[in-house]
């Protein structure tokens, strides 16, 4: 579980710090500061939180898929006890960081629950209580 969170985490910033190279951030806006984003809030179009969920999802997926293809035994467990883990983080980055209602609204719904179950889903895990 450790290594996957390691992944999960090192795949969400690894987005996050390239994100003002894939999305160039608005003028004056340093993305890596959230003061800076707070100030500038106004100036963020839909455009600038297509990384940002990007990140929060994939870093679930690959976190999901690394635990479960090394975990021996409770593979399903471990895999949602890390997209929940991670949902608990995007609770808490929607709490401190300011962005529109419906990108909260789509981040905690769409990327970490559901990449988690297509994690598990595509690392093959078989579970002889649930069918996934």
């Amino acid at each position: 579980m450790i290594i996957g969170i390691a992944v999960m985490m090192f795949v969400n910033s690894s987005l996050i710090q390239a994100s003002a190279s894939i999305i160039p951030p608005p003028e004056g806006v340093d993305p890596m500061d959230i003061e800076s984003i707070k100030a500038n809030f106004d100036k963020f179009t839909p455009k600038h939180y297509l990384v940002p969920f990007l990140a929060h999802a994939l870093g679930t997926l690959a976190g999901v898929v690394v635990a479960c293809f090394i975990a021996a035994s409770h593979k399903l467990r471990i895999a949602m006890s890390l997209g929940i883990l991670h949902l608990l983080g995007g609770i808490a980055a929607a709490v401190m960081i300011p962005a529109p209602l419906w990108f909260i609204v789509v981040d905690l719904v769409l990327a970490y629950i559901p990449m988690a179950w297509l994690g598990i889903k595509l690392s093959g895990v078989k579970n002889r209580y649930y069918k996934l």
